[in-house]
């Protein structure tokens, strides 16, 4: 706490102290004006934002109006404890991390601190250094519990399903990759629609990788999966109350994914009540956990999903017409397997490399006729079932009789010819509607838009 200290420049070892430091944000709160202005001094050229108290009740009114990580916090203060005082917050909602400073050490004020929450305890007097360094751990420790958190959830939803990539050559998925890369360097909420087995996690996993928050979490949330009863704790978090066991608080999944992107799988299933507490977090972009008398507030990426038909579900009353309006800003349509038949060759390919690898057993021959038997089939199930597909013929060690090849190596005009057949087979149905390219729209699961432009390009 010397004045060589003070005067040291600050930014010339921040990096000993890690990069999560300058995202802090601090409050100190001491009632000696001294020891204040030497941890502001400290801490505000190294962190995002420094505030101080010099006694729990102004405290208390910064934590109402403002969210920190860590609260730096003395324990003999005049009128109340800095322990009594952490008790009592932990009841109406405390969600930072508390270093506990105190010149009166014994055991059993730092068992009291351990029980309170307190995550540290530094003896005054202290060095800079060493409070840096309390800071840091705490930091670090905030980032280790949110990732550890989400590598858990992510393996008990079974979220890594939805990995992969937009793979294909063909228009419908172009045209969707054009409005991702529109798309991705704003924070408007996204709405992919389309039939189940698209692949909308995925484009929503592509999206998030293609935005600046690449490098923050995407955590995926499939609300059918979840028990009404359930998805509200789960996605907003509680405070249960008891103050004396810091334990009791459950973060909701909107708390770990702030600052990067939250997926919402089959957003129609959301319970009215969630529905409408859901559309007040995306407008405000603020949270208040179940119990508490503070909110938090939100960075966030907001993307949804589903393959239900929102208007209806609106007008059923099943789902609210102000939420909708509120995600339906961008709405991208996932086309199905069907409308994308010159893609299956590089998507079965991909499955084919990936799971036979996973597997640990050899892949199997996707030669020319097993592509065009491929791209005859109709794909009820979309890109889903096709993985399903080539993973159980890895399983069997070979094809179903009805997708089986000559088991020649693939020719390079293999990719091309899926496109001829998509053509034959749409000129086929055609023919046996006489033209008329609505109905054969309807026969192919496909609009006649699509219809449309597959003729003005092959008559081009």
């Amino acid at each position: 706490m010397n004045k060589a200290e003070l005067q040291t420049p600050l930014r010339a070892k921040d990096s000993e102290f890690g990069a999560g430091l300058g995202l802090a944000s601090i409050l100190v709160v001491d009632d000696e004006p001294g020891m204040r202005n030497f941890l502001v001094k400290i801490l505000r050229p190294r962190c995002k934002r420094v505030e101080q108290a010099a006694n729990c009740e102004e405290a208390s009114k910064l934590l109402d109006a403002n969210h920190f990580d860590i609260v730096i916090l003395d324990n003999v203060m005049p009128g109340k404890s800095g322990l009594d005082w952490l008790r009592e917050q932990r009841s109406v909602g405390f969600f930072a991390d508390a270093i506990l400073i105190t010149a009166f050490a014994d055991l059993e004020t730092a068992i009291q601190a351990l029980r309170a929450g307190a995550v540290d305890f530094v003896l005054k007097p202290f060095r800079s250094n060493q409070i840096l360094n309390a800071v840091a751990r705490s930091i670090d420790r905030l980032h280790l519990r949110r990732e550890n958190f989400l590598l858990k959830y992510e393996l008990s939803a079974d979220a890594t399903s939805g990995r992969g990539r937009l793979l294909g050559p063909s228009q419908e998925i172009a045209g969707v990759r054009e409005m991702m890369e529109r798309a991705a360097p704003l924070p408007t909420a996204v709405l992919f629609t389309g039939d189940s087995g698209t692949g909308k996690e995925i484009a929503a996993r592509a999206l998030h990788a293609m935005s600046d928050r690449a490098d923050k979490p995407f955590v995926p949330v499939n609300c059918a999966a979840i028990s009404p009863e359930l998805i509200a704790n789960e996605l907003f978090g509680n405070v249960k109350g008891v103050a004396a066991d810091p334990s009791v608080r459950q973060d909701g999944l909107l708390l770990y994914a702030s600052g990067g992107t939250l997926f919402l799988d089959e957003i129609v299933e959301l319970p009215l009540p969630v529905q409408a507490t859901l559309l007040r977090v995306i407008e405000e972009m603020r949270i208040r956990p179940f119990g508490s008398e503070r909110e938090i507030p939100l960075n966030l990426r907001f993307i949804f999903a589903t393959n239900a038909d929102l208007p209806v579900a609106v007008q059923e009353g099943r789902f609210r017409e102000d939420l909708y309006h509120r995600i339906n800003v961008l709405n991208i349509q996932m086309p199905s397997l069907r409308q994308r038949i010159s893609d299956i060759g590089d998507l079965a390919a991909m499955f084919m490399l990936k799971i036979s690898h996973e597997l640990g057993v050899p892949p199997l021959v996707l030669d020319e006729q097993v592509l065009l038997n491929l791209a005859c089939y109709d794909w009820p199930g979309n890109v889903r079932e096709l993985r399903n597909l080539i993973e159980r013929s890895l399983i069997l060690g070979e094809f179903p009789p009805e997708f089986a090849g000559t088991g020649d190596e693939i020719s390079p005009e293999a990719v091309d010819s899926l496109q001829l057949v998509e053509k034959r087979h749409i000129l086929t149905v055609l023919d046996a509607c006489d033209g008329n390219r609505a109905e054969a729209a309807r026969r192919l699961g496909v609009s006649r838009k699509t219809i449309d432009r597959k003729c003005a390009m092959w008559d081009g």
